[in-house]
């Protein structure tokens, strides 16, 4: 099971809104078949598990990360290439969450050998954005924040490049590479004009990349809004049918989602992310938008880079709490140094976790 996981590691990000998976067949002791699944409408794991094993499945032993599909959608179901090539065992690293597989128990009543949680937490893990996106109906949401040491997210003019190493920032185009899209406020366009892409490491596919807009004051010309790169969607309120028109020439996608406060409504914009297929949110800023996702109290997990450095600057924007018990409680998962720097990773104390399943 952990070469299978290994295997699903591969396409982490690249198979949304499908959810990475991992397969090894076994017989007599010796690996006769790998696969994993690439990408959203290609062949699942088992399916290339199989077909690489050919007559050596039979009567042998398959490891999977994730409950083989018992039903017809873009692919036909696991289930029936697994009896269909002879299969004895089926070991499943964890049951599929989506209401339609059922794969395990159909096994079962055609007499295949099925044992369940093998790893159930590492598999849990590599598709925690999958489950949070099925069980929950909203994406897995990461924000991701660089600051100083005394937690300036920029200077008081509003420059926040480079807070972060360059090594921090290669591992930020990882996150970026396993994400579906990613989102920044206008501001951030503003200021810092990114290209939002992911550089510095190989990808299968550049993430969707999403501006809160609301009342559609960012320029044309930003180099978010180069669709040849990347797609681009803003998210806007007001009507503005001239500017609307220059976006959608240049190829950007207008999305009308009705203000609420500084931003929009944040239940209207998790239903039109999961719509659209979005199953993991990396949200890199800026501060009034990391705040409202904070006090919207729906993000999964926050990542923290820490640069040895003092600015006084900007830090993040959120309402001042009167008591202590009233704060803001995360749960800590990581702390490592990369570069110069610090990096922590956070969950939110209502993040999905494995039990819950």
């Amino acid at each position: 099971m952990k070469l299978a996981l290994d295997l699903a590691k591969k396409a982490q990000g690249a198979t949304h809104p499908n959810p990475a998976v991992g397969c090894v067949i076994v017989n007599k002791g010796r690996i006769v078949g790998l696969g994993y699944h690439k990408r959203a409408g290609e062949p699942h794991a088992e399916i290339i598990a199989l077909r690489m094993a050919g007559e050596k499945a039979k009567g042998g032993e398959m490891y999977v990360t994730l409950e083989p599909c018992s039903h017809h959608g873009k692919t036909p179901p696991c289930t029936e290439a697994i009896i269909k090539y002879g299969i004895k065992s089926v070991y499943i690293g964890i049951e599929d969450p989506n209401p339609l597989v059922h794969g395990s128990e159909y096994l079962k009543s055609k007499g295949i050998k099925v044992v369940k949680d093998i790893l159930k937490e590492e598999c849990f893990e590599i598709n925690k954005d999958f489950f949070t996106y099925i069980l929950k109906d909203k994406p897995y949401i990461t924000l991701k924040v660089a600051q100083s040491i005394d937690g300036s997210v920029a200077t008081e003019e509003g420059d926040s490049k480079w807070i972060s190493s360059f090594e921090s920032r290669r591992y930020a185009h990882r996150l970026r590479a396993t994400s579906t899209a990613i989102m920044v406020g206008a501001n951030t366009v503003i200021k810092d004009n990114p290209e939002l892409t992911v550089r510095y490491i190989k990808t299968k596919r550049q993430p969707i990349r999403i501006v809160i807009d609301p009342s559609l004051k960012t320029d044309p010309s930003s180099k978010i809004y180069d669709t040849a790169t990347a797609p681009t969607i803003i998210i806007a309120s007001s009507s503005n049918p001239e500017k609307e028109k220059i976006f959608e020439s240049k190829g950007v996608e207008v999305v009308h989602i009705k203000r609420k406060g500084e931003f929009v409504d944040a239940k209207e914009l998790m239903r039109f992310l999961v719509n659209r297929g979005i199953v993991h949110l990396l949200v890199e800023g800026g501060p009034y938008l990391h705040r409202f996702f904070i006090e919207e109290g729906i993000y999964d997990r926050m990542i923290v880079f820490t640069a040895p450095i003092l600015i006084g600057g900007m830090h993040l924007v959120l309402k001042g709490i009167r008591s202590i018990k009233n704060a803001y409680s995360l749960n800590l998962l990581s702390v490592k140094r990369i570069g110069d720097d610090k990096v922590i990773e956070l969950r939110s104390k209502d993040h999905l976790k494995p039990h819950q399943l």
